[in-house]
């Protein structure tokens, strides 16, 4: 068993808005060479900005800032991650003519990370950080990035955010919410 508490990470959850229902009006073929599509170019993001992709499931993408490679810039690349994950999505929607639209949830925070079990081992990470980014996911609105108090306290002074107010997050209770829009400036003067 392989085990670590990591503090300063910052977690993104994405899920495709109304999936179910693209999937019932599509074959097989189509819908794993469009996930394949998605899911490929954002492995490339998470590669380009020094992120690790915990998992997918199903059409729902998770990746994490700051684990195993600790990072001072964790809200920032997972910013960038979701920003450009967004852009190429809406690109992907409009070239196939289909309605597909994220819906991400952000949190930052400590986590438990390691590697478990006895077959097709992987790494992976848990805690309230985890889950709360998976609520802020949940609770979320098509199309845009909601992210939690927490990140909001990292990414404030060089990003754009605007206030959701006090969103009712399912096992949380009432929790005060972001929505990141861009940049303030140019992501060198954010590095």
């Amino acid at each position: 068993m392989i085990a670590d508490r990591i503090s300063n990470t910052t977690i993104l959850f994405a899920d495709i808005v109304g999936f179910t229902k693209l999937t019932e009006s599509m074959g097989a073929e189509p819908i794993v060479a469009l996930l394949n599509k998605l899911f490929s170019y954002y492995d490339d993001l998470a590669g380009k900005y020094g992120l690790e992709k915990i998992k997918t499931i199903g059409d729902a993408y998770m990746v994490a800032a700051g684990v195993p490679k600790p990072s001072q810039r964790h809200g920032d690349q997972i910013a960038e991650m979701a920003l450009e994950m967004m852009s190429y999505t809406e690109k992907v929607a409009k070239e196939s003519g289909m309605d597909i639209r994220l819906r991400f949830g952000i949190n930052s925070g400590t986590v438990i990370a390691g590697v478990i079990g006895k077959r097709k081992f992987q790494f992976d990470i848990w805690g309230d950080c985890v889950n709360t980014a998976s609520r802020m996911e949940s609770s979320g609105v098509a199309g845009k990035i909601q992210v939690s108090e927490s990140t909001f306290e990292l990414l404030k002074d060089n990003w754009s955010l605007g206030p959701r107010g006090y969103t009712e997050i399912k096992g949380l209770g009432k929790r005060k919410t972001w929505f990141l829009t861009g940049a303030k400036s140019t992501l060198e003067n954010v590095a």
